[in-house]
């Protein structure tokens, strides 16, 4: 039950980080992997412990306790992908399962050594913020490269770690955090997304570009 209830707030606290995206009941289903009742009763018995708020067809919400688990799982989950790319070797495709389980092991005393050993790092593989033990996150400010006004220039500062064949994919491509990428603009027609990264002329696909955060 403990594992079950830390995955679900830090799955409804991703909802509203980076995207401003509701996170109702159908929505973290999905996200899941979830029949839509599971997520719904799961849903009621964190609102019955004081974690989410939630009125019938609307938005699932962190309420301060919830959100204080919330960012203690994201500390764990991001700190512990740094740790194994740093130490293991793992490439930042590899990562993110192999953290979902760990995060819910891993002692307090370990996590902090973890955090020292690696020298106090700020953001994951993915470009992710670590939150500081005491539930503080410094976000970078970003636009998300589909949204980027044609001529706009900027550091790669975040790639979504959802999906690992799409990592491996720009990986190949070229893209990495703090890359440099400027906008051309779109091809016609609904076509891709043309930019230069790195001195280098590619076109994007819109799920691609969807992906990818560039500094403002």
């Amino acid at each position: 039950m403990r594992i079950a209830v830390e995955d679900y707030v830090k799955t409804i606290y991703s909802f509203g980080e980076w995207d401003d995206v509701p996170a109702t009941p159908s929505a973290l289903a999905a996200r899941l992997g979830l029949a839509a009742s599971t997520v719904t009763e799961m849903v009621k018995k964190l609102a019955a412990s004081g974690l989410v708020d939630h009125v019938p067809y609307g938005a699932i919400t962190l309420t301060a306790e919830g959100r204080t688990l919330a960012l203690r799982m994201v500390r764990r989950h991001r700190l512990i992908e740094t740790w194994l790319v740093e130490e293991f070797g793992y490439r930042w495709d590899e990562v993110h399962e192999e953290a979902d389980v760990l995060e819910h092991a891993v002692s307090d005393r370990m996590l902090d050594a973890i955090f020292e050993k690696l020298g106090r790092p700020v953001r994951d593989p993915h470009g992710d913020p670590i939150p500081s033990s005491d539930g503080r996150v410094v976000m970078p400010p970003a636009v998300l490269l589909a949204e980027a006004p044609d001529g706009h220039e900027g550091g790669i500062v975040r790639i979504r770690d959802r999906d690992p064949k799409l990592l491996r994919y720009l990986e190949a491509e070229g893209f990495d955090l703090d890359a440099r990428v400027r906008v051309v603009g779109r091809k016609p027609f609904g076509g891709a997304l043309a930019i230069v990264l790195e001195g280098v002329e590619l076109d994007v696909g819109d799920e691609a570009a969807r992906e990818i955060w560039i500094s403002r």
